[in-house]
């Protein structure tokens, strides 16, 4: 598959004319099918991210692969109500267009959403905030059985490049870039969602404050299971293609 500059200078002013399609939403949150997110997104995210030097693969996804990238959908985007600016960075991230640095990490951005919101009564709020972590928990166990199919299949993959001399060179760079894509999203998928946990115990400490309820308890429980939940995902073992130890960051340079 030949790519081009020329078509990354049509995607991109393509881009600008169709933006607003990233506003249109579908099931989950995700982009609605449209030609901006079947087509125009994923080339200009490709040629964005290679010119950042990040590592980028023009090999189709598989299946599996598709649906982990919809199921990272939620825990990337901001769990802040009403953050629509927020909104549309993310999923320009997620498109790879913006790099994911572009996120904000404000922990403040949920809460100031959550009382920016008109409630009947403050325990509404703590209900909204148990409601959100109930839902993102929910969520977990089926991104990290997606993901475990994903890696053992690229165990699969880098194992037929390095034994097969069928495999010509020109497969074997994007096929590592494909692992490094896939083993970055889980880790991103990892760190927003503990910028989530975060975000989630500082509302509910500042909601303490502002005002008490016995809701509270509540919505700590729903923080500590959704801790719990997160920690299997972010501790399974993966390929190593950014390195063991220490804090990985959220890169596709492998």
């Amino acid at each position: 598959m030949t790519r081009s500059p020329a078509k990354l200078l049509l995607a991109t002013l393509a881009a600008v004319s169709v933006s607003a399609c990233t506003a249109t939403t579908g099931d989950l949150g995700r982009p609605r099918p449209t030609v901006w997110s079947q087509l125009i997104a994923p080339e200009t995210g490709f040629w964005s991210a290679t010119a950042r030097g990040e590592q980028s693969s023009y090999f189709r996804l598989t299946d599996d692969e598709e649906q982990m990238r919809d199921r990272a959908w939620r825990f990337v985007m901001p769990a802040s109500p009403n953050s629509v600016f927020q909104g549309e960075v993310s999923n320009l991230a997620h498109t790879r267009i913006l790099p994911v640095a572009a996120q904000s990490t404000d922990v403040g951005d949920y809460f100031r959403g959550l009382t920016s919101i008109s409630f009947a009564s403050q325990a509404s709020r703590y209900n909204r905030l148990a409601e959100d972590a109930n839902a993102d928990r929910l969520l977990i166990g089926p991104f990290r059985a997606n993901a475990a199919r994903v890696v053992s299949m690229d165990r699969v993959r880098m194992r037929t490049v390095e034994a097969s001399p069928d495999v010509p060179v020109d497969k074997q760079e994007p096929a590592y870039a494909r692992v490094v894509e896939n083993e970055g999203l889980v880790f991103w998928v990892c760190e927003r969602l503990d910028f989530r946990l975060r975000s989630y115990r500082h509302a509910l400490v500042n909601l303490v404050v502002e005002m008490p309820s016995r809701e509270a308890v509540k919505a700590e429980r729903a923080i500590m299971a959704l801790e719990m939940e997160a920690r299997p995902l972010c501790q399974m073992p993966l390929i190593g293609t950014f390195g063991e130890g220490g804090k990985r960051p959220v890169v596709y340079k492998g």
